[in-house]
């Protein structure tokens, strides 16, 4: 028979404690949970609120803790906590309380850790080792499916503090970092150290914070992804209940612009003649994706301020404002610190988005990170084919060492496309150096036509690959010469210039055969590299012969001169 008292402290669960309709009563809610179990009568639950907003639930769980436990007290404490992902604020709040509580000689203590945030949980844990809070830990937790009877009542454990507790709580928590840092990585095991630390510092950042976060860096860096991952994030930590909204500011002008964010009321413009809610509206309790914030009108700049400092603006036309608590996540690929020096924007709201900046690194800042990408980039692709696509040894080693040198000028995008040309033009799902060398000359050969020149570092990455080296000097119109006025895919005359080169470049077909394909051919058990060659003539009905005196004429070999 228990002679002392029990007092159990924990926080308020807003998520899983909430509920004002019947239904509360179908499922778990660790709060009411820890008073309902008969081997452990609570005299007191003493209840810890964030925030003075909490208090109408508050009074529910506390009439709901009577009707299952008549004989417990519920005492509510509000701690004033503005943001509860603060270590340091949660940790100063609750050691606060703590000191000035009064703990009695004839009660047992028991500190409550199903609830509250991960950091108040922590807190909770250390100032209980610590003895602020001289007492023991007690966990509930969730027993069978919602509507199931008793579901309502959960399971209560009550942990002694030893090591191996500590060790287990630890883990706990290391492992929940460990998965969000993963979610905001795709599920992606990057290398880059780099790379690794920034999403460990953003990880962090966004479950503690709800401060504007910019992330900079190339175009197709991922910064638009990474914003998704973000909220999935928050979402899952229960920390936005809203939609995820997203625009490109660069499609932003005039009208459309202001409408396009802050609404508008029915006639404010010409073409107004519905009421629009505005993007701003529909991402309250959640988040908003300005991408290409750089690209944003001075005037919405000035809006958007406001919007982010009082969390009010006023739609277009009306002359009431509308409120709206969302989480800001900016993206651009301009230096912010230029344009505001410029005039072209507002030194103001990029101090207000400056707080939390990240640089997204391009792929070919990242080449450790090329091979795992690759994989989730084939992964896609057989996702979207409905096969398994692989590389064979030859063309992956072909490919990644192409790859980890290259410039990716779109970078994660650029790769992306590439692999899933390659996973379609796979026959049964298999990627072999023919796929591999043909686009290689296709990336080659567009980046070359966007850039107007591959000289430089840029040249030496395109030419990575060893057994490509020997493209280097290709002129565009050797196709032409050889071939007359046949048109051709500048997808085909990238293969027909590396064959071309070959052939000029050596002495027989055998040797072209093997500078061609010196890292397939030692696959194979039968080597025949002058068939190969003399084959992919023979589909342009041209013969070696026809390709050499093309090459000889005086002309030609003046404007492919190697330098």
């Amino acid at each position: 028979m228990i002679s002392r008292k029990q007092v159990v402290i924990g926080f308020l669960g807003t998520v899983l404690d909430g509920g004002f309709s019947k239904s509360r009563w179908e499922r778990w809610r660790p709060t009411v949970s820890v008073c309902a179990h008969d081997e452990f009568p609570v005299a007191r639950v003493e209840l810890l609120l964030v925030s003075e907003k909490d208090v109408e639930l508050a009074e529910q769980v506390k009439a709901d803790i009577i009707a299952v436990s008549p004989c417990t007290d519920v005492a509510l404490h509000v701690l004033d906590i503005e943001d509860p992902w603060s270590v340091e604020e949660m940790y100063l709040a609750l050691h606060d309380f703590a000191r000035g509580y009064s703990f009695e000689e004839d009660t047992d203590y028991f500190v409550h850790l199903a609830t509250g945030t991960h950091v108040a949980q922590i807190c909770l844990f250390a100032l209980t080792e610590s003895r602020h809070f001289p007492g023991r830990l007690v966990d509930t937790m969730p027993k069978g499916k919602k509507g199931e009877p008793d579901t309502w009542r959960g399971i209560l454990k009550v942990i002694d503090l030893d090591l191996a507790a500590y060790d287990l709580l630890a883990a706990r928590f290391s492992v929940e970092s460990e998965e969000s840092e993963a979610l905001l990585k795709s599920g992606i095991v990057t290398r880059n150290a780099d790379f690794n630390r920034l999403i460990g510092d953003i990880e962090k950042v966004c479950v503690r914070s709800s401060a504007p976060i910019l992330l900079t860096g190339p175009t197709g860096a991922g910064k638009t992804q990474l914003a998704k991952r973000i909220y999935e994030l928050r979402a899952r930590r229960h920390l936005v209940s809203g939609a995820f909204v997203e625009v490109n500011c660069a499609t932003l002008r005039g009208d459309n612009a202001m409408s396009t964010l802050f609404g508008h009321k029915k006639g404010a413009f010409t073409g107004a003649v519905t009421e629009r809610e505005g993007l701003l509206r529909a991402a309250h309790n959640g988040t908003l994706l300005l991408d290409e914030i750089g690209e944003l009108p001075l005037d919405e700049q000035a809006m958007l301020l406001r919007a982010l400092e009082d969390k009010r603006f006023m739609p277009m036309g009306s002359d009431k404002e509308v409120e709206s608590n969302f989480q800001l996540i900016a993206g651009t690929n301009k230096d912010l610190d230029v344009e505001v020096a410029q005039g072209r924007f507002r030194a103001d709201l990029y101090a207000r988005l400056n707080v939390w900046t990240f640089r997204m690194p391009g792929i070919a800042e990242r080449p450790e990170d090329i091979e795992p990408n690759i994989d989730y980039e084939l992964r896609a692709a057989g996702g979207e084919l409905g096969v398994k696509v692989s590389f064979n040894r030859a063309a992956r080693e072909a490919y990644l060492a192409f790859a980890q040198r290259a410039p990716w000028p779109g970078n994660f995008r650029d790769l992306s496309a590439s692999v899933a040309r390659m996973a379609t033009l796979a026959e049964g799902g298999r990627i072999d150096i023919d796929v591999v060398e043909r686009e290689i000359g296709h990336l080659k050969q567009r980046w070359t036509v966007l850039t107007g020149s591959t000289g430089g570092a840029r040249e030496e990455a395109l030419n990575a690959s060893a057994d490509l080296k020997h493209l280097s000097g290709v002129s565009s119109g050797l196709t032409a010469r050889v071939l007359g006025e046949r048109p051709v895919d500048w997808f085909d005359e990238a293969q027909l210039e590396a064959v071309f080169m070959a052939i000029r470049d050596t002495r027989s077909m055998a040797a072209a055969g093997r500078r061609l394909f010196a890292v397939s051919r030692t696959e194979r058990t039968s080597v025949n590299d002058t068939n190969r060659v003399r084959n992919f003539l023979q589909r342009w009905d041209l013969s070696y012969e026809d390709v050499k005196d093309a090459l000889s004429a005086p002309q030609v070999v003046a404007s492919l001169a190697l330098p």
